[in-house]
This record gives C-alpha cells, sequence and structure tokens, in this order.
C-alpha cells in the first residue's frame, strides 16, 4: 500500500480548534479524488457544524467518526508553552508553526521544575499554534512519525471512502482537548439522517494485552462503555471476516464514541482502531499489517451493519 497520502496529512498543522486547515486539505483531496471512488458523495458543510466535514454516501446507516484534530501547544507568555490536550513534554523535541513573522522551528525546553517553554530567537506571538515537527520513518512492517492519532484514522477513512456504497463519514473537531464537536454532531446526524450508530475511526495503545501485528483492535471499553449486544454483534461479524483483529478492555482513555454515549441521543458505538507505541509523541509508530487490518474491518461493517 502507498502510504504518501499518510504522510501528506500527518504535514497538515491541525491542533484542536485549529481544524481548519485540515479540513481545507480533506475538501481539495475529495474534490480531486472522487470521480475515481464508486460512489461520488454529498460533500456537507454547515454553520451547524462548524468546521466538521461530513461525506454522505448512498442511503447512510452508520457513521464512521474520525477526528481532524491533534495535540499540541499554544504559545504562551514569553516562551511558555501551554499544551493542546495531552502532549509528550521533553526538552529537545521540535515545534513548528507560524505567525505574522513567518515561519517557526524552534525547541521544546522543559526545566527541573516541570515548567516547559521554547528556545527561539525571537518571542513567538501570544496564541501561536504549535505542532510537533514531522518526522516520516517506514520499514517494511513499520510507519513511524507525529500523529498517527488520528491522521491515520482519517487516512483509514479516506481508503474506506473509495469504494462506500452507503454510509457517512464524519471529520470531527477538538476530540483531543474535550470532543467538543460531538455533541452537536450527534443532533445533526440524527436529527437530519436518522443515523445512530457509529464506528470511531481512532488509533489505540499498544499495552500488555494489544500488541503490533496482531490486526486491528475492537475496544470493550476504555472510560466509556458502550452497549455490550452493539460490540458482540461487530466481534460476530469480525470472526466471520477472517480479518486479523484483537479484544481491547481498558480501564482509561476515550475517544468522539465516549461524547457520544453521554449524548442526549441513543447511539450505538464501537472503537475500532490500530494500536500504536510511544503515544501524543513525535514517534508514534504503527504496524503495516495493522492498518491493513483497519481498512479491511471497517470496509466490512460498513456493508453489513
Amino acid at each position: 500500500m502507498d502510504f504518501s497520502l499518510l504522510k501528506e496529512l500527518q504535514d497538515v498543522r491541525a491542533t484542536s480548534g485549529d481544524e481548519i486547515h485540515l479540513k481545507n486539505f480533506l475538501l481539495k483531496y475529495i474534490q480531486e479524488n472522487q470521480s475515481n471512488w464508486d460512489v461520488q458523495p454529498e460533500i456537507i458543510q454547515d454553520r451547524q457544524i462548524q468546521d466538521c466535514l461530513i461525506l454522505k454516501f448512498g442511503k447512510p446507516r452508520t457513521a464512521i467518526f474520525a477526528h481532524m484534530d491533534s495535540i499540541g501547544f499554544h504559545a504562551g507568555y514569553g516562551s511558555d508553552l501551554v499544551k493542546i490536550g495531552g502532549p509528550v513534554t521533553e526538552t529537545g523535541i521540535r515545534l513548528v508553526g507560524s505567525d505574522s513573522e513567518g515561519e517557526v522551528d524552534c525547541e521544546m525546553n522543559v526545566d527541573d521544575e516541570g515548567r516547559v517553554a521554547y528556545n527561539f530567537h525571537r518571542e513567538i506571538e501570544r496564541g501561536t499554534t504549535l505542532s510537533f515537527k514531522p518526522n516520516w520513518r517506514e520499514t517494511d512492517a513499520f510507519v513511524q512519525n507525529c500523529y498517527m492519532d488520528n491522521r491515520l484514522g482519517v487516512f483509514n477513512a479516506l481508503k474506506v471512502a473509495e469504494s462506500l456504497k452507503d454510509g457517512l463519514i464524519v471529520f470531527s473537531c477538538w476530540e483531543e482537548h474535550g470532543s467538543a464537536s460531538v455533541g452537536y454532531l450527534s443532533r445533526f446526524i440524527q436529527e437530519n439522517f436518522k443515523v445512530d450508530q457509529a464506528l470511531i475511526s481512532d488509533i489505540t495503545w499498544v499495552t500488555t494485552g494489544v500488541q503490533h501485528g496482531q490486526g486491528v483492535a475492537i475496544s470493550i471499553r476504555d472510560s466509556g462503555i458502550a452497549r455490550r449486544s452493539w460490540i458482540n454483534h461487530i466481534i460476530d461479524i469480525a470472526k466471520k471476516s477472517g480479518v486479523p483483529y484483537q479484544l481491547e478492555v481498558e480501564s482509561a482513555g476515550g475517544s468522539d464514541g465516549t461524547v457520544l454515549s453521554r449524548s442526549a441521543y441513543a447511539w450505538d458505538w464501537c472503537f475500532i482502531g490500530a494500536p500504536e507505541d510511544n503515544v501524543h509523541s513525535p514517534d508514534e509508530k504503527v504496524h503495516k499489517d495493522d492498518i491493513y487490518a483497519m481498512i479491511d474491518l471497517y470496509k466490512v461493517l460498513m456493508e453489513k451493519l
């Protein structure tokens, strides 16, 4: 598989609240490539969903949610860095961004008291968003870079879109900093499309129970718990499909699905994603076999559900 699109996605700077850059990238990509897809989707942009983006294929029954945003930092007062979400902080990490004076490529510094700051030849304009500097690495077995979470989830959705007949693909905002968009997306989707089941195209962690190269992870639970009969239905489809998968049971972590479960609308949802090492760092690492399994299982589920 050609992963050049994934690399391009990871080059786009789009921290929580600043997703418009990735939305614009996606709109351009869709416009240039949808003629090669089995079904050309209706592209939905609406003030009610702000910078989110929805693709409607045929007669949708199920929605794929893939969040566009990444973790990162805001330039604060002086040389302070203020976290967006939960990024790793280590002296020497390179951060990039831009302000009215031009491009920024600076180094993070963490002092003995834990203060996180940047080293740069000038003060960066207050409020400037900064993200990890991309550093693409690819071997026969792995891909590695910043922001596999969740550019890989977006990549998965775009690969599924190529052959999708019926369904919604929902590109959401703010997942890394509170999933603020999912509340209004939940309402908009149910009121406009009568869709109430969702797959969460996101990236999970390598743990003692979820390993590289063993297949895509189907999450039975993290900090949120979905309806078990729905999860069992998905596992049954996965078993019959022959696609490699592994089951995840964690006590922490969350996603757009967790927020869907708190919505005023009834949703069935399941988090399904490839596991990664070095979470929320510039060195997120995913096994290619798990990416293939993720794409394959989503294609099966969007047909069967």
